[in-house]
């Protein structure tokens, strides 16, 4: 937390719902009167356009890669999360910290030398893992990039479920229905917040 802010990173293998969930929470907190604002990693910077390019590819380098998603985050974190915090903004994350440590962490085979080169990256108030099988994950994606390999995301997501056992993420069920699942997010995020969640079901949920 810096000057009464909070990041809130959902995180996941792709296909769990990050963006659909990570977008409705923003729109909820929102219709609260909350400033919540939704980001996510990579980023737009062009950090993030060479780290989308090279996922396109075949027989990228995983320390080149992983150094440049701490690189990408870190330039995210100083020119939109800290402004944003200065500011009390919620602000939710689709993507973040977590991501690095079980994917690139898998890659290089060298989690801790992962978790070194984010240091810089201050952790989540709260982080969120939308865990979902591997198989059903895939299942739901139109399109696959090179990484989406299922055994490598049952690595990926044997680490993720690792963080959540370290106390690091709460995990939550993402295998049922969209509202299903977003109702299981409002119950793990605005009591966090400081927020009834009996409130999420009066008019205005979105």
């Amino acid at each position: 937390m810096d000057d009464g802010g909070l990041i809130v990173a959902i995180e996941g293998v792709d296909g769990a719902g990050k963006t659909t969930q990570a977008k409705r929470l923003v729109r909820f907190l929102r219709s609260r009167g909350l400033p919540a604002y939704y980001t996510s990693e990579p980023t737009d910077s062009k950090y993030g356009v060479i780290i989308r390019q090279m996922l396109r590819r075949r027989g990228v380098n995983p320390y080149i890669l992983a150094l440049l998603f701490a690189t990408d985050r870190l330039a995210h974190v100083e020119d939109v999360v800290k402004p944003l915090l200065r500011k009390g903004a919620v602000v939710v994350c689709d993507r973040y910290l977590y991501s690095s440590y079980a994917y690139q962490g898998v890659m290089t085979r060298r989690p801790l030398w992962v978790r070194d080169i984010n240091s810089m990256a201050p952790a989540p108030d709260l982080a969120i893992l939308l865990d979902v099988p591997v198989r059903e994950a895939l299942g739901r994606k139109k399109r696959r990039i090179v990484f989406e390999d299922p055994d490598f995301l049952e690595e990926v997501r044997s680490e993720y479920l690792r963080i959540c056992e370290a106390g690091l993420m709460v995990r939550i069920d993402a295998g049922g229905g969209i509202k299903e699942v977003f109702k299981a997010l409002l119950d793990t995020v605005l009591p966090r917040l400081g927020i009834d969640a009996g409130l999420q079901g009066r008019p205005g949920q979105v």
